[in-house]
């Protein structure tokens, strides 16, 4: 059984610390670092860092998209990108510290031509049955998302575990084929269903729904409420207390985790719980956490059963 992680739009994240921003100034940094990027390059890292190898997948392009691979391969993580014309986005994250403001500055990416799509098809159509694939992430410029149900129609006719964590409404019409685990946050459930402010229990309803329509597992991210966990139970994690620095990668820390901790065999309820500590944990530092303070982070979550709602 290998892993496989697919960011079809890479990033490098620059992420910035200023004391104010104002506007026609010169704004100088109190801090600043350059991180490989792309959710699903995320997941990857974190699951390195739990001791789980994977293999990277995607587009890359430019020296940008040669900065990941290199930054990757410091990590002792191994990619295996589509090389495509153009270079890579950047994206910028800079948080103001005088304000308590975080601006998320988002780049298009590289156009994608149909012949780069099918080199990546073919990669997908290479992997072995119980293999286990995470797509993640916004499409680049020239794909559609109908890319997302061809990936899971080769996943489903190859048996890989496919994980899905992706905002695009077409997530719905993939469910058809029955994913091992997709990733909605509560914003993307409200889009998905047009909710406005929706209840937990408006949340566990949806959740459920998703998953009578083929989801087998739902991992529902809350932000600072916590985390929802829809499988054969219903689980609830509060999120533990801390300072929010950066948001950016709290949601692929969280799945990273979840993911390692059940390839180790954990019950879901801790893999939940170590998962949520873990997304808190790089919520609340500039950039992925390195695992030393989630043992502690962990000690504040309560891991809730839920049978009659909240």
């Amino acid at each position: 059984m290998s892993v496989y992680t697919c960011t079809m739009n890479l990033a490098i994240d620059m992420f910035i610390q200023t004391e104010d921003m104002e506007d026609k100034k010169v704004n100088r940094t109190i801090y600043d670092e350059l991180q490989a990027n792309g959710k699903g390059v995320n997941v990857s890292i974190i699951l390195k860092k739990l001791g789980i190898d994977s293999t990277p997948l995607g587009f890359k392009a430019g020296f940008t998209g040669n900065f990941i691979e290199d930054e990757l391969k410091k990590q002792a993580i191994l990619s295996n990108f589509v090389k495509v014309d153009g270079t890579t986005r950047i994206n910028v994250f800079t948080q103001v510290m005088s304000k308590n403001q975080e601006f998320k500055l988002v780049n298009q990416g590289p156009i994608i031509l149909e012949e780069s799509q099918g080199e990546l098809l073919k990669q997908f159509e290479a992997l072995n049955q119980d293999d286990f694939l995470i797509v993640s992430g916004s499409l680049p410029r020239g794909v559609s998302s109908e890319i997302f149900l061809k990936i899971g129609q080769i996943c489903q006719k190859r048996g890989i575990n496919l994980i899905y964590d992706i905002s695009d409404s077409k997530l719905i019409e993939c469910l058809a084929i029955k994913p091992y685990l997709i990733k909605p946050n509560d914003e993307e459930i409200s889009e998905w269903f047009q909710l406005e402010n929706p209840s937990l229990n408006d949340l566990v309803e949806k959740g459920k729904l998703l998953q009578e329509k083929g989801a087998k597992n739902v991992l529902i991210s809350l932000g600072e409420e916590g985390c929802l966990l829809i499988s054969d139970s219903v689980y609830f994690a509060n999120a533990p207390s801390g300072t929010v620095v950066n948001t950016a990668c709290a949601g692929d820390t969280l799945l990273g985790t979840f993911l390692a901790n059940k390839l180790k065999g954990h019950s879901e309820m801790e893999c939940l719980a170590q998962a949520v500590a873990a997304g808190s944990s790089t919520a609340f530092q500039p950039g992925l956490t390195d695992f030393t303070d989630v043992e502690l982070l962990r000690k504040q979550i309560k891991i809730k059963e839920i049978t009659d709602g909240l």
